[in-house]
């Protein structure tokens, strides 16, 4: 029989549901109904009825994105808290159904509600300090990789605002910039939070984000940020933080250069660059962008 992932791997055109069913069988895993939920971005996700509950299961369609089932296996080994996983193949997994469990799915109120607010920091600090502790992070992505002086000349160039001085500034001292991310202490970062990601529990006492195709290595106060920012109530972001606690300052400058960067080579990747790259944009063409690195490259020299 062919399976599911060497059907993929030679890029054949395949009917998927009998794939998905071939997935179960190898997972030795019943069902009565199997019901495709989201077919996006080389990744099949389906629900899997049996006769007492139901089941969610990831085929990952693309090899690159089967990382993700090693990224629960790492966070599984850790202790840090996340959805039940039932069994998995080398390109699928089966998780609990967020609809039969313990869990509701999040909602955008709930990211903007304090005691949510309170929840995620607790999930993120535990995250964090396993992460520090973690033998295979070394072997995760990390953001800062796409910083190099090529990918920033093409920013430039793309956005056509080669006559902006803050590049300049960037390319003459790229490599103090650079150093100053990349030799920040590493620890596990999400990545890519967002309230589609959340779940809480529906006692409202416990919360945590799932999908891990982001997870890679980074600094603490990329993640902090990456929250934040979705959250549009300050008395959430203050709550989230407060709980989170004590981090380093010196992330945070650092960050204020790094973020617009990886996110303005990310926005350039696309076929159409996207509408919330002109807000990073302003920031090139409005002087805060400058202003960020010259406050970087204080400290750097200190």
């Amino acid at each position: 029989m062919l399976r599911f992932a060497d059907s993929l791997d030679e890029e054949l055109t395949v009917d998927y549901p009998i794939q998905a069913e071939s997935e179960l069988r190898c997972m030795g895993t019943p069902y009565k109904d199997l019901t495709l939920i989201r077919q996006k971005d080389g990744v099949d996700v389906w629900r899997v009825t049996t006769d007492t509950t139901s089941y969610v299961m990831k085929c990952f369609i693309k090899k690159e994105y089967r990382r993700e089932i090693a990224n629960y296996e790492i966070l599984t080994l850790l202790g840090i808290p996340i959805l039940k996983i039932i069994a998995y193949t080398e390109c699928s997994l089966l998780l609990e159904d967020v609809e039969h469990s313990y869990y509701r799915l999040g909602t955008i109120e709930d990211i903007n509600d304090p005691q949510i607010a309170v929840l995620i920091a607790r999930w993120y600090k535990i995250l964090h300090e396993k992460g520090f502790q973690c033998d295979s992070i070394k072997s995760l992505y990390d953001e800062c990789d796409c910083l190099t002086i090529e990918n920033i000349k093409a920013i430039r160039d793309k956005t056509g605002t080669s006559e902006i001085s803050v590049w300049k500034l960037i390319e003459d001292n790229f490599t103090k910039i650079k150093s100053a991310a990349v030799n920040l202490p590493r620890t596990l970062t999400y990545n890519d939070f967002h309230y589609t990601n959340l779940v809480v529990a529906r006692d409202n006492t416990v919360a945590l984000v799932f999908d891990y195709n982001m997870l890679g290595k980074g600094y603490v106060y990329a993640d902090l940020r990456n929250v934040t920012t979705h959250m549009d109530s300050e008395e959430a972001r203050t709550a989230f933080l407060s709980e989170y606690g004590i981090f380093d300052e010196k992330e945070k400058i650092v960050d204020d250069v790094i973020s617009p960067l990886i996110s303005l080579h990310i926005a350039c990747q696309r076929k159409r660059f996207p509408d919330w790259g002109n807000n990073l944009l302003a920031e090139v063409k409005d002087g805060r962008l400058q202003v960020a690195v010259e406050k970087l490259l204080q400290i750097a020299c200190t």
